[in-house]
């Protein structure tokens, strides 16, 4: 306020009156506002519609990056969400196939088990099956060698030779007394 002051006392101290100093001549103030005017004029009817041209184009165009962006961002979404989506199916997928894989890893060692007990079971069969077969080939060996060690006894005893028939008789008949005390 002080600049503004200051010019109207310095005006009214002139010689011609106060407003004069800052005001300028009545006619170069009509030709001032009528230039003003054809320049408002001007600029209305050229520039402003220019400018606002430009303007709404420019709108438009940031207009349409905020949409492409816009649909940029929902295609990243929509691709975020096929992603995720695969993924989950991806995980769950592999887990079936570990689970099969497990499934058929224990099913394998079941049926490897079942095989194992029943080749065993086979091998104990057959080993008792031998041993029978060993038992009834031994106590045959057995008899045959008692029966000729007790017709060699008896002939030493009775100093004669026993006929080997009746001989074998006797001694079936006590090798049966003997199994029969156990």
């Amino acid at each position: 306020m002080s600049t503004v002051a200051t010019a109207v006392l310095l005006a009214a101290e002139t010689e011609g009156g106060g407003l004069q100093v800052v005001l300028p001549a009545p006619a170069e103030l009509i030709w001032g506002l009528v230039g003003f005017a054809l320049l408002f004029v001007v600029l209305w009817r050229f520039a402003f519609p220019a400018l606002n041209k430009m303007l709404d184009e420019r709108q438009r165009g940031i207009q349409g990056q905020l949409e492409e962006a816009e649909s940029a961002r929902q295609e990243a979404e929509k691709l975020r969400r096929q992603y995720s989506d695969q993924l989950a199916d991806a995980r769950s997928k592999a887990n079936e196939v570990v689970e099969e894989a497990r499934a058929d890893g224990e099913r394998l060692r079941a049926d490897i088990v079942a095989r194992a007990e029943t080749e065993a079971q086979q091998i104990l069969q057959r080993a008792r099956e031998d041993q029978q077969a060993e038992r009834g080939r031994l106590i045959q060996e057995l008899r045959g060698q008692v029966a000729a060690l007790s017709v060699e006894l008896a002939g030493k005893i009775v100093q004669k030779e026993l006929d080997p028939r009746q001989h074998q008789v006797l001694v079936d008949q006590y090798i049966n007394e003997l199994s029969g005390l156990n």
